[in-house]
């Protein structure tokens, strides 16, 4: 094979989110004079890991919005794009349902190989009213790209149910959020170092990883770390991500007297160092698909408080904690208390690997998978 395959990955922008942090993970390690990845974003702006896409040798096609009032501006630079990218065989949707209108242009265009990949299974009950008002054509969308792609991948069975329907649950290809576990692996002197070198010694530090937007339950979150400061006063929240819903967030803190004890980082890299630091992860999300964040805390042996809307399949260490949301912040604050006097960390990169989540086997498995496609083999 003398050029590589070019993959075509569909996104809204590539900032340091789950599903953006998951294909960068693969995309630093996989074989590059096999497979090379591009990307087809969908914001002007540039994202947080556009530098290196670039410096890794992957080309960025900038597209509109897919906005109501841009659909046919959007199928235009679509059919524009396939017209001049012949190149391209197989095309990888990261976008959910809104991958539908690209596969549509990409059949019209004899593109073979079409994979969309499912992230995440809404529960539009805890979306705000005008995400409720979504659910109708979401679901209309997801039912057409069913027939528009030719595989189905996704990291939970949770987030596959809901893009493909219980019907396709057999032809779904699971593909882990894999990380590089040895670059969150724990070790003691290393968290001593962390803490100092961001002043947080002798506290408690409780951490958070997020976008604020309603699904992550940032409201429920600060209820519950108010009730663990209450029994912990030398305790601190660290948030580390960026949205919409920060302003609101931070005006609760400030409400609640916790200005001191809440930090808001927004989007950071260095998140080896700041998992090293926290001594335990909360996650009281309404829904997710399977967590990247929630692997990275593991493999860094941190205690996780987590929701029970969350699937199963994040589970890898014995202290990974379910509670449901019906509970009181109370209860969950209780349950943070007792997990972290039960639990002591270590280096876990051993159980990640074991539970096939280390990203080096799982590249290669990638790798060899698109040449399979790529050759029209199943």
């Amino acid at each position: 094979m003398s050029e590589p395959i070019r993959i075509l990955n569909l996104f809204t922008i590539m900032n340091r989110g789950g599903a953006e942090t998951m294909v960068m993970n693969y995309y630093r390690k996989i074989d590059k004079t096999k497979v090379q990845f591009d990307f087809m974003v969908h914001r002007q702006e540039r994202g947080a890991y556009d530098d290196e896409i670039e410096a890794m040798g992957g080309r960025i096609f900038r597209m509109c919005p897919i906005y109501p009032q841009n659909i046919f501006r959007y199928k235009r630079l679509l059919r524009e794009f396939f017209d001049t990218h012949p190149e391209y065989r197989i095309l990888h949707s990261h976008m959910s349902e809104l991958g539908y209108f690209a596969f549509k242009e990409a059949i019209r265009h004899h593109v073979p190989v079409r994979i969309c990949h499912a992230h995440n299974a809404p529960v539009f009950k805890s979306e705000t009213w005008k995400e409720k008002l979504k659910r109708l054509p979401r679901e209309c969308l997801a039912k057409k790209i069913r027939g528009l792609s030719t595989d189905f991948f996704t990291c939970s069975e949770v987030a596959g149910e809901w893009l493909f329907g219980r019907k396709n649950r057999y032809n779904l290809q699971f593909m882990p959020n894999a990380i590089d576990s040895k670059s969150f692996s724990y070790n003691l002197q290393k968290s001593i170092e962390a803490k100092r070198s961001l002043g947080w010694e002798n506290k408690i530090i409780i951490g958070h990883v997020g976008r604020f937007c309603p699904q992550k339950n940032h409201n429920f979150l600060i209820d519950i770390f108010q009730a663990f400061h209450q029994i912990h006063s030398e305790s601190m929240l660290i948030l580390v991500g960026s949205g919409d819903l920060m302003g609101p967030i931070k005006k609760k803190v400030r409400s609640l007297g916790l200005d001191e004890s809440v930090c808001f980082l927004g989007n950071r890299a260095d998140m080896s160092l700041l998992y090293s630091a926290f001594d335990l992860f909360l996650f009281p999300s309404f829904y997710e698909g399977l967590p990247v964040s929630l692997v990275e805390a593991q493999a860094a042996g941190l205690p996780c408080v987590v929701s029970d809307t969350i699937s199963c399949q994040t589970k890898i260490l014995p202290s990974y904690v379910k509670v449901s949301l019906q509970e009181s912040p109370v209860t969950w604050a209780e349950q943070m208390d007792s997990i972290l006097l039960r639990w002591k960390r270590k280096d876990t990169s051993s159980e990640i690997k074991q539970a096939g989540f280390d990203i080096t086997n799982n590249a290669e498995w990638l790798t060899q998978y698109y040449i399979n496609r790529f050759n029209g083999n199943g």
